[in-house]
């Protein structure tokens, strides 16, 4: 059986935690748009680092049975980026991450008086 959004997002951020990954931050993305209930940046100590954690990741939600699983970025391992689904992952470097600065665009208000889409 698929595991729902709650329990998808619980076990990423499980794997995360036992992969030491660094300040994980989760932004609720209901509202925001359609693409994913949540979001999930998170950073490795280095290419080796982020290329492990995104294994993990993804070999826990295959276990899981969670369909469809997508990856970009395993070649480099500067920015892997994992769509779950309900929830999508993003794991960088600390410097790949500072210049992007998704979790700043993501966690802001959105407008007033505009729809998500």
């Amino acid at each position: 059986m698929r595991p729902n959004a709650e329990e998808t997002l619980r076990r990423v951020l499980a794997r995360l935690d036992d992969m030491k990954a660094e300040d994980t931050v989760t932004i609720d993305l209901i509202g925001k748009t359609s693409i994913a209930d949540a979001m999930v940046v998170t950073s490795g100590r280095s290419n080796r680092q982020v290329g492990a954690i995104a294994e993990h990741v993804l070999e826990d939600l295959a276990e899981a049975g969670v369909p469809g699983l997508r990856v970009e970025g395993m070649p480099h391992c500067d920015w892997v980026l994992i769509d779950a689904g309900d929830v999508i992952v993003h794991v960088f470097r600390p410097e790949v991450r500072a210049f992007y600065q998704l979790e700043k665009m993501w966690a802001r208000p959105r407008p007033h008086g505009r729809q998500a889409s």
